[in-house]
């Protein structure tokens, strides 16, 4: 047990953000993701939902200025102009925890599940909403300098 870190990042979780390195990404979806089928390194959340799991790594996780769209979001099949109350909820929270507004990349579903079989790692929480499903590319931390 560590003081200040979200419960939510287990020790696992904690591994692998921090295995992570410049440009890589991390899905964190929904239960009805395939999350298994499209990636080995599955790191399960299922008693949290995806704005709170986003909230705890995005807490931790800084989001890539390299790249034009840090985040992505799966569309909706059908209706690939709306966005659903959970890709809002979540993407207020990207922007609350970067302290910045974060340009997201809309993802037809079949690219996406590409994008995650790429990703570092899929983190499956327990969110029942559909079309709860993101993926974000790790930035890098600002120079350090001892004091």
């Amino acid at each position: 047990m560590l003081k200040g870190l979200d419960p939510l990042l287990t020790p696992e979780l904690l591994y692998a953000l921090a295995r992570m390195g410049h440009g890589d990404t991390i899905a964190l979806v929904d239960r009805n993701f395939p999350a298994h089928s499209v990636n080995d390194r599955v790191i399960r959340l299922d008693g949290a939902d995806v704005v709170a799991a986003g909230r705890a790594v995005l807490g931790l996780l800084p989001l890539d200025t390299f790249v034009a769209e840090p985040v992505a979001r799966m569309q909706v099949v059908g209706d690939t102009d709306s966005q659903p109350a959970v890709q809002t909820q979540f993407l207020a929270a990207a922007d609350e925890q970067a302290g910045r507004s974060v340009a997201v990349e809309a993802l037809e579903r079949q690219a996406f599940y590409a994008r995650a079989r790429a990703a570092f790692a899929v983190v499956i929480t327990g969110e029942d909403r559909p079309y709860g499903c993101f993926i974000l590319s790790k930035g890098v931390l600002p120079e350090f300098t001892p004091e």
